[in-house]
């Protein structure tokens, strides 16, 4: 290798003999003739090195050196597990292996497994493993940013967090930062001043524009920073180009530069006005250059007999009608104290109050659909089916009109034939990737296989209608573990409905004939619980 005069490095070329190795020499990205002929250089890259040894060139010993560092198998990792002192909670197998890829990757990777299998736990176990490197900034959709919190509490012992919001940045107190894509570049000069240590880029397909603003910002970002772990379960052989940012942040040399890239890799068609690059070519060749470098990704079929039949995920949401709920929790909470002794209300008393938390579900309901349907679209473009179940009549609507051109419904105002005609649609359609449902009216007898996500927007009564619910994608046919995701409205009625629920799930689950608990039970202890307030 050798130094370019603006500090950048590349590989000199000697040897050359006939007119058939200069024409080689010259089909190299950023190749250069040195005036004399003595020599010729081009840049520095994996792809640049191993045409050269292929050709026959002898590689000088610090170019093979480079290519060893940079290239990571899975089979060179250790078969033991690597120990990480103080980890919250026990990582699987695989993921384990996760964070293995990462430390030999010297903190510069792309975690590309499928939705589900945890890449959120292996970053952050990777950050436990190295306490000593902070400060940390993880960028996420602003649908996720409580997620993240809510994550790090599990899994870390070592970094105070802050959730950064607005867009007019103050100084930072802690070690750890969570902000969303969109504020990014309000802040971007004030974290280079904080000098990170580490980025962690979630949905990193996010970056795939150069024009945008978020781009821009984390590239910037990035080129003060040590480390960088991307995540994205988006499979990046179906849509290259939106992966080429990513894959020059977390290490540049990998190709040698961006018509390169384009040409090779994103199937480049004229259309009569310009160049488009949005399709995939050389699918293979692209899978093991990313796979033996710089990224891991495994599917759910691979792992399997690692994980439980179901996962379940708590995905906290923000309110944007913040105020208007906490008014009407306010006097809720008023209402119970005036009727206090719950086990002896009346009938009518009981009505008033299933009104009143009526009033509060849909409130919180509305407050999180904005974030829920950011969620939900980040899932789908990442190429994965997904079930929704609901409750509410404007909360299935509204979903329609947002994905009505990949999705299909059941709820009571849909009859016996298209119900099966709807599911027929999800179960064998490719393009039909959203199946939105009412909890009663699609949640129990109907076959939703096609999927391994299920996420509930809404909560029912009681558990067994849940369960019900989850294992409409839970049946004979499902191969792959399913996840369950409780999209809820951080601190309101939702959370505390899903901490009943849950308490109700084990009892369910041990009583031999299935009993469901009544519905009044649950009212009670939900009207207790706001009494104990």
């Amino acid at each position: 290798m050798i130094r370019y005069k603006n500090g950048e490095y590349g590989i000199k070329i000697m040897g050359f003999n006939s007119q058939s190795d200069i024409r080689a020499i010259r089909s190299l990205p950023g190749r250069k003739r040195d005036p004399k002929g003595l020599f010729w250089t081009c840049s520095l890259s994996i792809e640049s090195i191993e045409v050269l040894q292929k050709w026959g060139y002898q590689l000088h010993p610090a170019l093979i050196a480079y290519i060893q560092k940079h290239r990571v198998n899975l089979e060179d990792l250790d078969q033991t597990l690597i120990e990480i002192p103080g980890l919250g909670m026990e990582l699987f197998k695989y993921q384990n292996k996760g964070v293995q890829f990462i430390e030999k990757r010297n903190g510069r990777a792309l975690l590309g497994d499928e939705m589900g299998l945890g890449k959120t736990a292996q970053a952050l176990a990777w950050l436990q493993l190295h306490p000593e490197k902070r400060p940390v900034v993880i960028v996420v959709p602003a649908s996720v940013k409580l997620n993240w919190l809510r994550e790090i509490k599990m899994w870390l012992n070592n970094g105070s967090t802050e959730v950064l919001n607005g867009i007019r940045p103050h100084p930072i107190q802690t070690n750890i930062v969570i902000i969303n894509y969109d504020i990014l570049t309000h802040w971007v000069k004030e974290l280079i001043q904080w000098k990170p240590s580490v980025i962690i880029s979630d949905e990193i397909h996010y970056v795939k524009s150069n024009k945008a603003k978020r781009t821009k910002a984390i590239k910037k970002l990035a080129k003060h920073t040590k480390h960088f772990i991307g995540l994205s379960g988006t499979p990046i052989v179906n849509r290259p180009i939106e992966f080429y940012n990513a894959i020059q942040m977390i290490d540049p040399t990998l190709f040698p530069n961006w018509l390169y890239f384009t040409n090779r890799y994103c199937d480049p068609k004229h259309n009569g006005f310009g160049w488009d690059r949005n399709g995939a070519s050389n699918t293979e060749e692209l899978h093991y250059r990313l796979t033996s470098s710089i990224m891991i990704r495994r599917k759910k079929s691979e792992v399997l007999k690692d994980l439980p039949a179901k996962i379940y995920s708590f995905l906290p949401m923000e309110l944007t009608n913040r105020v208007e709920y906490y008014e009407a929790e306010r006097d809720f909470i008023e209402f119970v104290k005036i009727r206090r002794g719950a086990e002896a209300a009346e009938r009518a008393s009981n009505a008033q109050a299933l009104a009143e938390i009526e009033g509060l579900k849909q409130l919180a309901v509305k407050g999180k659909m904005d974030q829920a349907v950011g969620w939900i679209r980040d899932v789908l473009e990442g190429g994965e089916k997904l079930v929704v179940f609901a409750v509410h009549k404007f909360v299935i609507s509204q979903l329609m009109e947002e994905f009505k051109n990949i999705a299909v419904k059941v709820d009571g105002s849909v009859s016996g034939p298209n119900r099966q005609l709807a599911v027929d649609k999800f179960q064998n359609e490719a393009e039909t990737r959203l199946f939105v449902g009412n909890i009663k009216a699609a949640g129990i007898g109907l076959t939703l296989t096609a999927s391994s996500n299920v996420a509930f927007l809404e909560l029912p009564w009681t558990s067994g209608e849940l369960i019900q619910a989850e294992d409409r994608c839970h049946r004979i046919g499902q191969k792959d573990t399913v996840n369950v995701y409780y999209l809820l409205a951080e601190n309101t009625i939702e959370e505390r409905i899903a901490t009943l629920l849950d308490s109700k799930r084990t009892v369910l689950e041990a009583i031999l004939d299935g009993r469901t608990p009544e519905e009044g039970s649950l009212l009670m202890e939900l009207i207790s619980n706001y009494e104990n307030r």
